[in-house]
């Protein structure tokens, strides 16, 4: 039942990662900018979702497959590691060394600025 469950959540973050990057595109963006985003976003989910859950009474928080679903399998499938490494080097490549390292400090900044921001935001309520 876990590995369905992370095949179906990741089966949707991947459709909607795959749409997030179409749209991102229509609008004139750089692909590095989609990536960034759906980084982000996908670090504001995991982290709110697990926040949500640590502050749950143990008879109330949600079972272990859709826990599965939900951060390995969604969150999973959301975000994208490689794209963001791909877009690192094509920047690299294409508009220096400066550009890279903005991509990469962006990535960690913005996730762990948003894991943060979800993680608390849970915690307060």
């Amino acid at each position: 039942m876990n590995a369905i469950a992370v095949f179906i959540g990741g089966g949707l973050g991947s459709v909607l990662r795959y749409q997030f990057g179409l749209h991102v595109l229509k609008l004139g963006w750089m692909t590095p900018w989609g990536t960034l985003l759906a980084n982000t976003l996908a670090t504001a989910i995991l982290l709110g979702v697990l926040s949500h859950q640590s502050t749950l009474d143990p008879s109330t928080k949600w079972g272990g497959a859709f826990m599965l679903l939900l951060t390995t399998g969604f969150c999973g499938g959301f975000s994208t590691f490689s794209a963001f490494s791909a877009d690192t080097l094509q920047l690299a490549q294409t508009h220096g060394f400066t550009w890279a390292a903005g991509n990469v400090a962006c990535n960690l900044i913005l996730c762990l600025a948003a894991g943060w921001w979800s993680w608390s935001a849970f915690q307060a309520s």
